[in-house]
C-alpha cells in the first residue's frame, strides 16, 4: 500500500477541520466519503422532512448537497474558497429514502477563481441533478488555520 501524497493529507486535514465548524451539512445528515486534492464526494439520505408538497425532495435541499460537496472540493488545498455562484438543472425527482450522492471535481482553477462539476445521483446510479459551481480564493487565507502543520 502506498503512502498518501501531501496533497491528499491537506485535504483530509481541511475536510476534518471542516465538518468540525459545518452545522449545516451536519444538520442534513450529509457524510463526506471522499476527498482529495480539487474533488469531494458527500452522501445525504432524503428523510420525510426533506420532502416538498409533490412529495419529492425539496430541490434546495438537492442542491446544498451539491453546494457541500462543491465547498469541500474548492478547500481541499486550505486556501480559503467561497463560492461566487452556481448553476443546478434537476433531472429527475428524488425520493423518500432515496441515498443521494455528490461527486464533485474541479474543471479549472486559474488565479482566484476555479469551476467545479457536480452530479448528484440516487443509490441506483440514476442522475439526478447536475451542478456548476463557480469559486472565488481569498488569497493567502487558509481555510482550516491547523491544516498542514
Amino acid at each position: 500500500m502506498t503512502e498518501p501524497s501531501s496533497a491528499q493529507r491537506l485535504a483530509e486535514q481541511v475536510r476534518d477541520g471542516l465538518w468540525a465548524g459545518d452545522r449545516a451539512s451536519q444538520a442534513l445528515g450529509m457524510q463526506v466519503t471522499e476527498i482529495g486534492p480539487g474533488r469531494a464526494v458527500l452522501t445525504m439520505r432524503v428523510r420525510e422532512d426533506m420532502l416538498n408538497g409533490h412529495g419529492m425532495c425539496h430541490g434546495g435541499l438537492i442542491a446544498t448537497l451539491a453546494d457541500s460537496a462543491f465547498a469541500f472540493a474548492c478547500n481541499a488545498g486550505n486556501e480559503l474558497t467561497v463560492a461566487a455562484g452556481f448553476a443546478i438543472d434537476f433531472i429527475a425527482p428524488a425520493q423518500r429514502g432515496d441515498v443521494l450522492e455528490a461527486r464533485c471535481t474541479e474543471v479549472s482553477r486559474a488565479g482566484r477563481t476555479g469551476v467545479y462539476d457536480t452530479t448528484v445521483s440516487n443509490q441506483r446510479g440514476e442522475r439526478v441533478a447536475v451542478f456548476r459551481g463557480r469559486s472565488y480564493a481569498m488569497r493567502g487565507k487558509p481555510a482550516v488555520a491547523s491544516a498542514g502543520r
